[in-house]
């Protein structure tokens, strides 16, 4: 079996761990073999992110190719590995296909090849983990270059389809309050669980909502995720936590949700809003996005989850989701990528980096 250079960065790379909150060996692989290229490529490092600028480049728009370090904690039956069709590894998917893209592209830049953009790339950590511990959010803050990008796309597993825009997402705990008692006498206490039952009929009836935005369809939902409370089986709850998630559509922010789902609990509970991620408009008509297709992406459709584009589109960086890693394999046990799909998303991205004919 042939495996192309390519693959096998990729397995170099599944072969660190990076879980959350643990990605400086990661990042210390990467930063050493970019300082060994020749050629002239500025590499600065903040913790355990690196921002990554090749001097050579054309005279087109500024972009930015931006990448995650961190994966989360899956199940492995076997150290990474090709068996077949299918590449598998911690992150093959989700998403150091990605990284292994990126990192090719700065190789051949260095070897010579002159992208016809003038590209900026962006390893960081901590995606996987929550919205405020994301380093990408620092990044954007000290790196101005990052602010002033023409285009940024965040390479996440997309199965080299065109992801435009994405979901916000409002995570809240919603507590119910009651009164203590021994179940033998219910009567004599307030169950905190039984107090959550119109809550949860409505929110049951919420049915998904479409939104249209530049035609592009995003389906608004709501659900509970999470459920505690209790004091022992013969005790009638004094208390009973739910927590909610809320994906809402582009156009609409963070305060818009939490104000529904505030007036979805109708004053039954207690809310209490912890993880606000802003939501980000599609780019349909952006001309690097033109380009983009042009370059043989495999579909185009709406991000119906939340990713960093919403950071770039914070900051005024119109952003797209693109990436080689297989999508349905994401933070899945044995996870794995298509080896054909990666071959296609590097031959993608080498046109639109260095021109249709590269």
């Amino acid at each position: 079996m042939t495996i192309t250079p390519l693959e096998q960065r990729l397995l170099d790379l599944c072969a660190v761990p990076s879980a959350t909150g643990e990605e400086g060996p990661l990042c210390d692989r990467v930063e050493a073999e970019l300082r060994s290229l020749p050629g002239s490529i500025a590499v600065e490092r903040d913790g355990h992110s690196l921002v990554v600028t090749p001097r050579a480049a054309g005279e087109g728009p500024s972009v930015v190719l931006a990448g995650h370090f961190d994966v989360v904690r899956t199940e492995h039956d076997g150290p990474p590995r090709v068996d077949g069709e299918r590449l598998y590894g911690p992150g093959a998917s989700d998403m150091k296909s990605g990284l292994a893209v990126m990192l090719t592209l700065l190789d051949e830049i260095a070897l010579g090849a002159l992208p016809r953009v003038r590209p900026t790339f962006v390893f960081y950590e901590r995606e996987e983990g929550p919205y405020l511990e994301n380093r990408l959010g620092d990044l954007l803050d000290r790196f101005a270059a990052l602010r002033s990008a023409d285009l940024a796309v965040c390479l996440e597993p997309s199965s080299n389809g065109l992801q435009l825009g994405c979901m916000g997402s409002l995570h809240a705990r919603v507590h119910f309050r009651g009164r203590t008692a021994h179940s033998a006498r219910p009567w004599q206490g307030e169950n905190a669980i039984h107090r959550s039952a119109g809550f949860l009929g409505r929110l049951a009836a919420w049915a998904p909502r479409e939104v249209l935005l530049d035609g592009m369809p995003y389906r608004e939902v709501v659900s509970a995720t999470l459920a505690e409370g209790g004091r022992g089986r013969n005790v009638v709850p004094d208390r009973f936590t739910l927590n909610v998630n809320f994906r809402f559509a582009p156009g609409r922010t963070p305060a818009d949700a939490e104000a529904e789902l505030i007036e979805l609990v109708a004053g039954d509970a207690e809310v209490e809003v912890f993880d606000r991620s802003p939501s980000a408009p599609p780019c349909k008509d952006h001309p690097e996005v033109s380009a983009l297709l042009a370059c043989g992406v495999e579909g185009v459709e709406s991000k119906q989850a939340w990713t960093d584009v919403a950071r770039f589109a914070s900051v005024g960086v119109p952003a797209v989701n693109l990436g080689p890693g297989t999508q349905s394999q994401a933070h899945q046990r044995n996870e794995w990528t298509d080896r054909a799909a990666l071959a296609r998303g590097m031959t993608l991205f080498r046109r639109w980096v260095f021109g249709a004919g590269a």
